[in-house]
């Protein structure tokens, strides 16, 4: 099946979110990490910064940008067409 120009703008813009969202993993996974010792200098509720996003702040974070992925996604399938139908 040969792809028209329409499917490739789709899955570009696919392609282009899923990077942007697998960014800012790697930043708040590895790039908080990097820094924990910096960060355990600040608190937030009693906890050291460092640990507390690793603790509870990862974990919210990657909720949000599975939320971020499913909205922009469904919007993106209904623009192009391609949503399920209910």
């Amino acid at each position: 099946m040969k792809l028209t120009e329409r499917h490739r703008a789709y899955w570009r813009r696919n392609l282009r979110l899923t990077l942007a969202l697998i960014t800012v993993w790697f930043v708040v996974s590895f790039g908080a990490g990097w820094y924990a010792a910096e960060l355990n200098e600040y608190t937030f509720l009693d906890f050291p910064l460092g640990f507390y996003i690793f603790a509870q702040g990862a974990l919210i974070a990657f909720l949000v940008i599975i939320g971020i992925y499913v909205r922009v996604m469904n919007r993106l399938d209904r623009e192009y067409g391609v949503a399920e139908k209910r």
